[in-house]
């Protein structure tokens, strides 16, 4: 049997150890810090450029984003059905505050009523 030296492990060897890596037994965060995240849906949108304008106004307002689609969705150029769905997600502690914003937006949109009047001037 061969031993290897002890300079060559990263950790001591002994027996007491159990094999147990440092700071693995804090299950909050790991090494480097980071803590686990829930994204939440907030939008579903026709194609991912309107997920991505979208995303993007969320961003402007200081709120992390994900935008995606299903892969064979755009590897077609689908924007319709399942497979061309468009999806905004924020973390579960901001989606209050972006569906708020979302409403906010949908309810400044112009009406058609707005539009005839201003044509018919």
């Amino acid at each position: 049997m061969t031993t290897t030296s002890s300079a060559a492990l990263p950790f001591s060897s002994d027996d007491e150890s159990d094999n147990v890596l440092p700071h693995v037994e804090d299950k909050e965060t790991v090494p480097g810090g980071q803590k686990e995240v829930k994204w939440k849906v907030v939008a579903e949108t026709a194609g991912i450029a309107n997920a991505t304008i979208i995303g993007g106004r969320l961003q402007s307002e200081g709120i992390p984003v994900r935008v995606w689609q299903e892969s064979a969705g755009q590897a077609f150029g689908l924007t319709v059905g399942l497979l061309g769905t468009g999806y905004v997600a924020v973390p579960a502690e901001y989606e209050t505050q972006a569906l708020e914003m979302l409403e906010t937006d949908a309810s400044d949109l112009v009406d058609d009523e707005d539009w005839r009047l201003e044509i018919e001037d």
